[in-house]
């Protein structure tokens, strides 16, 4: 578990990701998640975009490499926020970190729907990622210059999908 003062212990980050019918998921080590196979997650450093955030997480937790698509659920309530993106496997062998989690697993999604050691949270994550009709995707606008570049995400209008893969966004996101 990284500590420190970069920590925003108010904004967290968790992604889902699918490959070949199966979960990536970690089985917890701490707290009250300890001995539960959970999505990888963790919190958002000061000046780090959630994107960002959720891409360094799951490097770290598992050594797997994801790129974030698109937001699947948000959790918020009035002292934290927590943010869920679908994401897409990139390359790396998942591997435990020792720390966090004491095993990493590539499980059938739906072995994970019915577990006793997957928690609710979870099992419904995974439900967003399997059953959800796309998500949150990013969507280019123009900032307000005196505040910079941002991020808009919102449900698809039906256009084509490369219209969130316009210069702008290529150039943040990543």
């Amino acid at each position: 578990m990284e500590e420190g003062s970069q920590t925003n212990w108010c904004q967290s980050v968790t992604g889902v990701v699918l490959r070949e019918g199966k979960v990536l998921l970690a089985r917890h080590t701490y707290g009250s998640g300890r001995g539960k196979f959970i999505v990888p997650g963790g919190y958002v450093q000061y000046g780090e975009t959630p994107q960002d955030a959720v891409k360094r997480e799951f490097y770290e937790e598992t050594r797997v490499r994801v790129e974030p698509r698109q937001i699947l659920a948000i959790r918020f309530n009035p002292h934290d926020w927590y943010i869920a993106f679908g994401v897409e496997y990139i390359s790396g062998e998942a591997v435990s970190d020792h720390d966090e989690n004491d095993a990493v697993v590539w499980m059938d999604w739906e072995e994970a729907l019915e577990r006793e050691d997957v928690p609710d949270l979870t099992k419904q994550l995974i439900r967003c990622a399997v059953y959800g009709k796309g998500g949150l995707l990013p969507i280019p606008y123009a900032a307000n210059p005196q505040r910079g570049w941002g991020y808009l995400y919102g449900v698809s209008s039906g256009e084509d999908e490369a219209a969130c893969r316009c210069e702008g966004w290529e150039r943040h996101a990543g």
